[in-house]
């Protein structure tokens, strides 16, 4: 018993890997100019933020890639297509961006003892520059809902919010000779990021180890299943995730009684109707007649 949703979909996919190149060729380019920009400017604020789009760029690229290729049919070999390609994009992404906070920690704080003043004009160029950007790939991300735009929308919200700091700091620093607010910039913005990097990164492992989605709990499933007449018992009832967003569940259900093959039909259909609800991408649902041993190992569950 099988159900998909196919066209939808494809649209939705189209968009998706769009929306992803788009802020990927905003990203790129960006990224290059701040490089040179914190450089010039000798700004650990601006460095921070550098790194951090960098990471992005590599992120929004793998992403692109990994969006493209989780479209692909399904095959002998990947027999549930190559959706999860998208949730390794979100993995890897997430590596980057520890490893680039890192980075920016180690150069930030030493600064703290002996803080430089930066060229504050180019400072408050870049940030302007920076707010508008990273703004504008944020607005053509945040119509997505897929794991990936979601994590990648993250990513330049930070940025824009990064920016506004460096966009403030800047203009203290025209009036007021404080350089060390340069190195707290960027310490305190690169553990912000790192935060909710390792958040995202938590959700990513769990559908990677088949963990139940977050916005699903197997309670309510199994009532709605045991609530159908003619069903007796429910065991190997599994929900995982493919990428975050499309579903697949399991289950065996036995039956009260010996159906017809009729009433068997009959029930397949409620089952359907009654999970519908729950906007699974796949169901399998095995019966088992009462007293019937399981094939598969029976386990506590």
């Amino acid at each position: 018993m099988h159900s998909h949703s196919h066209d939808h979909g494809h649209k939705h996919d189209d968009d998706s890997t769009r929306r992803i190149g788009w802020a990927f060729f905003l990203n790129v380019g960006f990224t290059l100019i701040e490089l040179v920009g914190g450089l010039l400017t000798n700004s650990t604020a601006i460095l921070a933020d550098a790194v951090h789009d960098l990471g992005d760029s590599l992120s929004i690229g793998l992403a692109w890639l990994l969006a493209r290729l989780s479209r692909k049919p399904v095959s002998d070999d990947f027999s549930y297509g190559y959706r999860r390609f998208s949730l390794l994009g979100s993995l890897l992404t997430g590596i980057v961006m520890v490893v680039g906070s890192v980075w920016v920690l180690n150069s930030a704080i030493p600064r703290l003892q002996d803080p430089v003043m930066p060229v504050t004009e180019g400072m408050l160029g870049l940030a302007i520059f920076g707010i508008a950007v990273n703004g504008f790939a944020a607005f053509k991300l945040s119509k997505g809902n897929t794991l990936n735009e979601r994590m990648l929308n993250w990513h330049l919200l930070e940025d824009v919010l990064g920016w506004v700091a460096v966009l403030i700091v800047s203009v203290v620093l025209m009036f007021k000779e404080w350089p060390i607010l340069d190195p707290i910039l960027s310490i305190g913005f690169t553990l912000f990021v790192l935060l909710n990097v390792v958040r995202n990164l938590w959700k990513t492992l769990r559908l990677f180890l088949q963990g139940t989605p977050e916005e699903l709990s197997l309670a309510p499933i199994r009532d709605t299943l045991g609530a159908l007449q003619g069903v007796a018992a429910i065991h190997h009832l599994h929900v995982w995730s493919l990428d975050g967003e499309r579903h697949v569940l399991t289950a065996h259900l036995v039956l009260a009684e010996d159906l017809q093959m009729l009433q068997q039909l009959e029930l397949k259909q409620k089952v359907a109707e009654s999970l519908r609800e729950f906007r699974f991408e796949h169901t399998t649902i095995e019966f088992e007649l009462n007293g019937e041993p399981c094939r598969d190992a029976e386990e506590s569950y």
